[in-house]
Parts: C-alpha cells; sequence; structure tokens
C-alpha cells in the first residue's frame, strides 16, 4: 500500500487542483470497504452524506471562496462523541443511539471544512474491553489482526494506519489517544487539559477527560488542534483565554533543555529503551540538550489515576449500573466495580496526590523544556490475552493525565515488526513545543512514513 495522504500534503494537492475532496473521500471509502471486515474501524459509516459533503467542499473550492483550515479533509469520529448526523453509542448497549446534536469539537471541524467519515469503535465508555456476547466489533491492529489496537480511541488510530480517513478525535483519560497512536504507528496529542472543551462527549472521568487529535503526523495534529481548542461556556474546565495558534509550531530544536524520564524507561523492555536512547540521541545531534530526570511520586500518580478514574466512572453510571447490570459488557462491569471499593476519603486523597505532583513538575519543568520516554513499555499485545491490569501496567500514559500536561505521542521505530511510540511532553499550555519537537523528530526520521502491510 503506498503512504496516505498526510492532512498537510492532502491540503497542499487540493490547493493546487492535484485532487479533489471527493477523491480523497471515495479513497478513504474504497479503503474501508476493503479492509473494515477485518479491522472493525466504523460503528457507523454513511457514504453517500461523505461524499455530499466532499462535493460541497470542492463547489466552494471552485467558486473562489478561501479555503477554511481543514477544507475537504476526511475524518474520524470517535463513538463517545456527540454529532447530529450519527448515532452515538459509545460501544454500549445501555445507550439509546439517537443523534442528538454535535459537540463543539465536531461543530468547529465541520465550520472548517472538515468531512466526516463516521464514528469509530471504541472500548465501551472509553472503559472496558469488546465483550463478544455483545453486538460490537473488537478493533485490530492493522499490523497484524491478531492484535490490539490499544484503546480506547481504538477505531480512529486504526483508521488512520489504514487509510480510511486522514485524521480524527480521541479522548484521554489514561492514555486512550497515544495508546492507540503507538501500537498502530501513528501520531497522537492528548492537549493540556482546559485547551478543548469536552461538552457532548460521554464522560469517563470529569477530572481526567480530554479530547484531542490523532492523525499521520505532528503537524497534522497541530492542524486540528487549531481548529478544536478555544474556550466554551458550558465547560467550566477550559480556561476563558485558551488558544492553540498553529503558527507557534515553527520553534528552534538548539539550546531545546529536553529530560530523559527514568521511571517509565526502567518499566520498558530493553529494546523499546534502546529505541528511546535512539531518539534521545537524535534530539541531542540536533542541538538539544539532554538530560535524565525523575517524575516526581510516579507510581503513586498513576495509581491516583486509576482509583480516581474508576470512582468518577461508577459515580457517572451509578444508576444504570443498578438497574442494567447485565446489558453493560464484562470487562466495564469488573473495571466499574473497583469504583465501589473507594471510599470519599481515599477519592480525596487521589486529588491530593496529583497536586503535589503537579507542584512538583512545575520545578522539574524550570530546569527543562520536554520531557520524553516511552508511551508504552512493549508492542501491542494479542488480542487473546488482554488483561486489563497487565495493560495498565503497560502504559506509560496515564501520569500526564492526573498532572494535565500536553502529551504527544510519535512513532519512533518497530519492535518484531510492530510499531512502537515516543511520548513528548511539556509545560501547561506550551501545546505548540510539544507538537513542534514532533514535527522536528519527524523531519529527522522516517517512521510515521512507515503503512502496515494490509
Amino acid at each position: 500500500m503506498q503512504a496516505p495522504h498526510t492532512i498537510t500534503s492532502a491540503l497542499a494537492d487540493l490547493e493546487a487542483g492535484r485532487t479533489t475532496s471527493v477523491s480523497l473521500v471515495q479513497a478513504c471509502l474504497d479503503r474501508a470497504d476493503a479492509l473494515d471486515d477485518r479491522l472493525g474501524v466504523f460503528l457507523h459509516r454513511d457514504r453517500d452524506q461523505a461524499l455530499a459533503a466532499a462535493r460541497a467542499s470542492d463547489a466552494l473550492r471552485a467558486a473562489g471562496h478561501m479555503p477554511r483550515p481543514l477544507e475537504g479533509i476526511p475524518l474520524g469520529i470517535k463513538d463517545i462523541i456527540l454529532t447530529a448526523d450519527a448515532p452515538t453509542t459509545g460501544q454500549s448497549a445501555t445507550r439509546d443511539p439517537v443523534p442528538t446534536g454535535d459537540a463543539p469539537v465536531v461543530a468547529r471541524l465541520r465550520a472548517a471544512g472538515a468531512v466526516m467519515m463516521g464514528k469509530t469503535s471504541t472500548m465501551e465508555f472509553a472503559l472496558g474491553f469488546s465483550d463478544p456476547e455483545k453486538p460490537f466489533p473488537t478493533p485490530a491492529n492493522p499490523w497484524d489482526t491478531d492484535r490490539w489496537t490499544g484503546g480506547s480511541s481504538s477505531g480512529t488510530g486504526s483508521g488512520i494506519q489504514a487509510g480510511m480517513f486522514l485524521g480524527g478525535l480521541g479522548t484521554d483519560t489514561a492514555g486512550s489517544i497515544r495508546m492507540p497512536a503507538a501500537w498502530c504507528g501513528v501520531s497522537g496529542h492528548k492537549p493540556t487539559y482546559g485547551l478543548v472543551p469536552r461538552t457532548g462527549v460521554l464522560p469517563l472521568a470529569w477530572s481526567l477527560d480530554h479530547v484531542g487529535p490523532l492523525a499521520r503526523t505532528a503537524e497534522d495534529c497541530a492542524r486540528i488542534l487549531a481548529v478544536l481548542a478555544g474556550p466554551d461556556d458550558r465547560d467550566r474546565s477550559v480556561r476563558p483565554a485558551a488558544t492553540f495558534d498553529l503558527d507557534e509550531v515553527r520553534l528552534a530544536t538548539r539550546g531545546l533543555r529536553i529530560g530523559l524520564a527514568r521511571d517509565p524507561m526502567a518499566r520498558s523492555t530493553d529494546a523499546v529503551q534502546e529505541l528511546v536512547r535512539e531518539a534521545a540521541d537524535t534530539f541531542a545531534a540536533a542541538g538539544a540538550v539532554v538530560s535524565e530526570v525523575s517524575l516526581p511520586a510516579y507510581d503513586e500518580v498513576n495509581d491516583s489515576v486509576m482509583l480516581g478514574l474508576a470512582a468518577e466512572a461508577l459515580d457517572y453510571h451509578h444508576d444504570e449500573v443498578i438497574g442494567r447490570w447485565h446489558d453493560f459488557g464484562r470487562p466495564t462491569r469488573s473495571a466499574l466495580l473497583t469504583g465501589a471499593l473507594l471510599s470519599g476519603p481515599d477519592y480525596v486523597r487521589t486529588l491530593r496526590v496529583r497536586r503535589h505532583a503537579q507542584r512538583q513538575m512545575a520545578r522539574l519543568f524550570a530546569d527543562v523544556d520536554l520531557v520524553i520516554g516511552p508511551t508504552a513499555t512493549q508492542p501491542a499485545p494479542a488480542l487473546d490475552h488482554l488483561d486489563f491490569a497487565e495493560v495498565v501496567g503497560m502504559l506509560q500514559t496515564h501520569y500526564w493525565d492526573g498532572t494535565g500536561h500536553p502529551a504527544l505521542s510519535v512513532p519512533m521505530g518497530q519492535v518484531d515488526g510492530l510499531p512502537v511510540g515516543l511520548q513528548i511532553i511539556g509545560r501547561p499550555f506550551e501545546d505548540a513545543t510539544v507538537l513542534d519537537a514532533g514535527r522536528r523528530w519527524q523531519q529527522l526520521t522516517s517512521h510515521h512514513e512507515k503503512v502496515a502491510p494490509l
């Protein structure tokens, strides 16, 4: 398979008249027709609607209208994000899948000219693994269909790698953007907490949820984030002055101070550690100053995130858990039960641990501009051996949901033919620095250009 367009290259080709939105969308539809039975990317797809939106975009260009930031670009939307023209199921039998209107992030993408290709598969309410007893697909990894995509933005990550759309939306509460990005070999960015509104998104844990972009490259993620960011009067967690300027993603690498995080490295396989050290060497050769750093209260924050997540998830689903217990998948029921074991003081302590780490990280970021490390300790696990506790142990992502820092995963190489991700983290609301480091990494390497041998 030839490498699909990036969003950036597609916009250039559209502007130059080398392609049309209809051609891009049709190519994506053809890929979905050929591969989705094997990959389980979509929960809902409407080809007529997508082609109509593409034709409208092409007509605007032909009439000489100034193109909007994502004019004619096909995108996928995770199925916990509300859309007006497609059902939102949360991949759960407990939810009435009736369209109720666009979430602000979807409305902003439409206003920017993007073409919605459909709703992508997830874990039930972004929490539980797929249950074979329920009528939903189990997302498979394009690199090896016997392996998992990662979750919970599973279909978005897989669909980008498979060429079914050029980018899309995911959500991230403990790593759900960055995990499928790493294991599917694409790029995914968890924005700073408070930069992108969550209104119209089915919550997993209010104090931890983030909405953000996935795409083939960091620059593509930046283009999507520039559309998503900004205040919404229905989401008080978003800063009133929250903005993201695409032009800021043009910084210099020379002199950049990068901290190589010891804690996630120590938990990773030798092969993953070697790739991260090679990445650090690449940045150093480009002029960055790299030193090793320790992340404060690393284990305590990771535990606090997962315990707090379970408590907040149970709170949101409490009435349905009581009234519709067996409608939830088995893995979701098991995960929700963890929340029932926590007391009020336990939950408050999880918040205190996270706040302590935020203060300590502010001190660490006085000495470095970025932190890097592995996104996960190893490549994607096999589908026939998915264990929740083992998968959580593989992730090196949830620490940054607990602190709210911006975090990007980009491809950094392969282990046994499977992609693994490099994670890049920056100061709160310095998403531009994080994404620029990812852009520079992808100028220096070609890992993001590798395509799954479907």
